[in-house]
């Protein structure tokens, strides 16, 4: 064998076992293999394959390797836990704490129900979401995603005392953040202070401040989803100005000064968190739903001040709770805004004269339909006054109806200013406002509309029976159907009687006042519109509504019983023959005098 051959024959022999080495299977292929062989052979065998069992095994071998990846980053060692729930209940509320994100996690109200009988719970499950958003060591962090530690355990208090609970973010020994839960035996309230250690030397110099997130969806609890929705929005204060996004659609608003807190608001119930530093450049916004049960989408991103060269703590409370006017206003903090009241005059007829009544009759401790009575009979009698000169004026008109159509006949109802300068010529004659009985009417209406924001958004009617109604904070039935005109599917009797009774007084109206033409019409028309308008309308509403119609009614039948037409007509004649030397003001000189022009610019026409 030449040298040639042997060099040869070595090199061969180096790539066959280079060869077998380098094209031998890896440990995870072999066992691959073997599970597909063991797989082949059970399925001979008529035995289930364990291919499952592999794959679970092999799965868990890979989740071990990205935990272990994981907990070398920041907080990474709190990205993984079981959750524990830890309960906090006084004699209102039960608020239920998650160690997954350290936040609230449901909240109950003891004493109330939803429609359908169950548990009044604020929010429950994921509905809810809460933490700080930062970045460190180069890691963005998200709180709510984290475990937190607590050694704390259930508690419930009552009376006058007061317990708190601990939960822990731990980046190591000496650097977490902490929260505390407090709360006390009585109210609704639930107090988060919340404690930094040492994390702001994981955070970058530039940082100054730390991002609050909050966001919850808020689930049906009336019985009228669509009237809950138009009623719930979010509201906050701001440079101690209480404001709030738009109801009826999406909205958002970046706040640029101080706020001093944050509502979400449901028709009935709110969620309100308060810091007692403010917050800054928070972005809120509330989103419409469309699943069935969801009312609205609300969020918040609000920032805490951050010093970055010592510990920081931050003291925040939330308030969850009913949205009822006194409970609201003892809180102080401006709470009870957040109930709309109205605008204007209309808000400060129900601030101060509407609320201090009906809370005192409320303090008899009767039926609230009865409250509802009573309140409406003070109103008419405080306003019988202005209903009987209304009345009076009318009469006047009434009697002198003969004259004024003896005027329309003279002139014709082709010169409408000549007749318009006659008929104004009569009324001064005799001394008589044409006006006189409309303005009394006007007079009422702010009050008319004021109850129409009051009773909707009134908490004390909620689940209160009376008659047949037996939920006044919301709409009665009488028989329900397939919708029509959109969600138009139901009939309220209380509707019903307030609108044939508002009819009735039209009518009697019109028989006394010997209206004609147009405005008799109108006046049947109206009620018709409103029933419509105010079929979804809460039974308390309505039932104001028919109350007042009533008490009008019989307003005017007793009124009638003591007006004579015969002397007030004689009053008006005599007036005729001895007419009062009165002042013209500027506005009546300056309606004479466009008549005036008006009439010279129709004769020309004519020519």
């Amino acid at each position: 064998m030449d040298r040639n051959t042997l060099i040869g024959l070595v090199l061969m022999f180096a790539i066959i076992t280079g060869s077998f080495y380098l094209m031998k299977p890896s440990e995870s292929e072999i066992k691959q293999e073997q599970a597909r062989q063991e797989a082949k052979a059970h399925a001979a065998k008529g035995l289930p394959a364990e291919s499952d069992s592999t794959a679970k095994a092999k799965t868990a071998q890979t989740a071990a390797i990205a935990d272990s990846a994981e907990l070398k980053k920041p907080f990474g060692a709190s990205k993984f836990g079981t959750e524990k729930i830890i309960t906090l209940e006084n004699e209102a509320i039960i608020a239920k704490i998650s160690t997954k994100g350290g936040k609230v996690k449901s909240v109950e109200l003891k004493d109330e129900k939803n429609f359908n009988g169950k548990p009044l719970m604020l929010f429950e499950g994921d509905d809810n979401k809460f933490g700080f958003l930062f970045n460190a060591a180069g890691q963005n962090i998200s709180t709510n995603d984290l475990f937190f530690d607590t050694e704390s355990s259930d508690i419930q208090v009552s009376g006058e005392g007061k317990q708190s609970v601990k939960f822990k973010l731990n980046y190591s020994a000496d650097q977490y953040i902490e929260y505390v839960y407090s709360i006390a035996g009585k109210g609704y309230h639930v107090g988060l202070d919340i404690n930094t250690k040492g994390i702001q030397n994981l955070i970058p110099q530039s940082q100054k401040t730390l991002t609050l997130n909050w966001n919850t969806v808020l689930r049906q609890k009336e019985q009228n989803i669509e009237s809950e929705r138009q009623k719930s929005t979010l509201y906050y204060q701001e440079d101690n100005k209480v404001d709030h996004l738009s109801e009826s659609k999406d909205d958002d608003e970046a706040l640029e000064k101080k706020v001093q807190w944050i509502a979400f608001k449901q028709h009935y119930f709110s969620s309100i968190l308060n810091a007692k530093d403010g917050f800054v450049n928070a972005k809120i916004d509330v989103k419409h739903a469309t699943e069935n049960d969801v009312v609205k989408f609300y969020n918040t991103n609000a920032e805490l001040a951050f010093d970055n060269h010592k510990d920081n703590n931050y003291s925040l409370n939330f308030f969850f709770g009913p949205n009822q006017y006194n409970v609201l206003k003892a809180e102080g903090n401006d709470y009870q805004s957040i109930i709309n009241m109205g605008w204007g005059p209309m808000r400060w007829i129900n601030q101060w004269i509407t609320v201090p009544v009906f809370n005192f009759l409320d303090g008899f401790h009767m039926s609230y339909g009865i409250v509802i009575l009573l309140l409406t009979l003070m109103l008419k009698l405080v306003l019988s006054p202005m209903t009987y000169k209304s009345y009076v004026s009318m009469a006047k008109m009434r009697v002198l109806k003969p004259q004024l159509d003896e005027i329309k006949a003279k002139v014709g109802e082709d010169n409408q200013m000549l007749m318009q300068q006659e008929q104004m010529k009569l009324y001064k004659q005799v001394g008589v406002n044409p006006l006189g009985g409309c303005l009394p009417l006007v007079l009422q209406m702010p009050f008319t509309i004021a109850f129409f924001y009051f009773f909707p958004n009134l908490f004390e009617l909620r689940g209160e029976s009376f008659l047949f109604m037996k939920d006044m904070s919301t709409y009665d039935t009488l028989f329900t159907f397939a919708p029509i005109f959109g969600s138009f599917n139901h009939i309220s009797l209380m509707c019903i009687l307030m609108t044939l009774t508002t009819l009735l007084t039209t009518w009697y109206n019109n028989a006394t006042s010997g209206a004609t033409g147009q405005m008799k019409y109108i006046g049947y028309i109206m009620p018709l519109i409103f029933f419509f308008v105010l079929n979804s309308f809460p039974a308390g509403l309505n039932y104001y509504y028919f109350l007042s119609a009533l008490f009008t009614f019989l307003t005017q039948l007793v009124i009638r019983s003591m007006v004579n037409d015969d002397k007030i007509l004689a009053k008006l004649e005599e007036n005729k023959k001895n007419p009062k030397v009165e002042k013209k003001s500027s506005f009546q000189a300056k309606m004479e005098e466009m008549m005036r022009s008006q009439q010279q610019a129709q004769q020309k026409k004519n020519k």
